[in-house]
């Protein structure tokens, strides 16, 4: 079998989504492009809902194979699982794919200002994960062409035509590895999810393990970080979600990336904040070597919201960006409702 990389997606549960870096699930192609690691920095410089340019690559792809991150100092989402048995013929389309996408990745740092203005001004709403990703930056930069100089829309529109060249190779690449593995396609299995064998302590030193999971018909678990204000917006409706769907079986958690291993000073800070916006559901520290923990590491796009079935899968794409947007929180309410009427089928 191949080693593969699952990529959080920006579509998140087709909700219309306009927002700019503090970022995501895989889609129907589960291939994940090999981006790189978060900085410290790039928490502070985000806004709104703070995605960086190379978050941006992950609306309309998923599923790389097995490549090592590299930290070129842009943020993405992407979720790893290894397998063994590789294919030294899976090795050589894992390389070719990973050298595309730091390609694509090298174009956004390179002009990253421009870039960033870019991803500010995107409507996720309208982007197509079938499509050529070029196209959907195309119809950005048009659509907002008043919002950039000259010298940043000439950048901008060389840059796409460029990615438009490397996305038609990527397209090619995948559709050679889909012919010739079928079975990569498929959804990871119940193994691969990093919320087997979960343990951690909430905020007041109390253990919790797996069963958090089992008791709940869904488990809305939302990752976040201190310093990052979307995040941080978004607490007091999540609170109020969290009493909504009590009584359906659901249960709201968050996970702050910042009080991974027991952090003390970062657990009194996170709490600290959670009171200050009336946010009273359960918060947790887990350790970051732990499955859990490396999925919460590597997600890039903050705040990111997903939804746990009662067996720990994760059930649908992750939503990037706060819910204390109307359209955001009733869509996600839908979901929910969906995996709860499917856990009340499966009884």
């Amino acid at each position: 079998m191949k080693a593969k990389k699952v990529l959080i997606t920006l579509l998140a549960l087709g909700t219309a989504l306009s927002f700019t870096a503090c970022n995501g699930g895989t889609t129907e192609k589960e291939t994940a492009k090999t981006e790189s690691a978060k900085t410290e920095s790039s928490k502070t410089e985000t806004t709104n809902t703070e995605t960086t340019e190379a978050d941006k690559t992950e609306t309309v792809k998923a599923d790389t194979e097995n490549t090592e991150t590299e930290n070129t100092g842009s943020d993405t989402a992407q979720i790893t699982y290894e397998e063994t048995d590789t294919d030294p013929s899976d090795n050589t389309s894992d390389s070719e794919l990973d050298n595309l996408y730091q390609q694509e990745n090298q174009l956004f740092a390179d002009h990253k200002d421009a870039w960033d203005k870019a991803f500010g001004l995107m409507s996720k709403s309208s982007a197509d994960s079938s499509g050529n990703y070029a196209d959907f930056l195309s119809d950005t930069v048009e659509s907002n062409k008043d919002s950039f100089t000259d010298e940043q829309y000439q950048t901008l529109t060389d840059d796409i035509e460029t990615i438009r060249k490397i996305e038609e190779q990527i397209a090619e690449l995948e559709k050679k590895n889909a012919e010739t593995d079928t079975s990569e396609t498929k959804t990871a299995s119940d193994d691969s999810s990093p919320f087997n064998n979960f343990s951690g302590k909430d905020f007041d030193g109390n253990s919790v393990d797996e069963s958090l999971f089992s008791k709940n018909a869904v488990t809305v678990v939302n990752f976040w970080f201190t310093g990052c204000k979307p995040c941080v917006a978004e607490l007091s409706k999540l609170n109020e979600l969290n009493d909504a769907i009590k009584s359906m079986g659901g249960e709201v958690v968050g996970i702050n990336t910042e009080t991974f291993d027991g952090n003390e000073d970062a657990i009194k800070e996170a709490a600290s904040i959670l009171e200050s916006q009336g946010a009273k559901y359960r918060n947790l520290s887990i350790d970051s070597d732990s499955d859990a923990g490396k999925y919460a590491s590597n997600i890039m796009a903050f705040p990111t919201t997903i939804l746990v079935d009662r067996n720990g899968n994760i059930v649908g794409d992750p939503m990037l960006g706060g819910i204390d947007n109307q359209d955001n929180y009733d869509a996600l309410m839908k979901q929910i409702q969906s995996v709860i009427d499917a856990d009340s089928t499966e009884k």
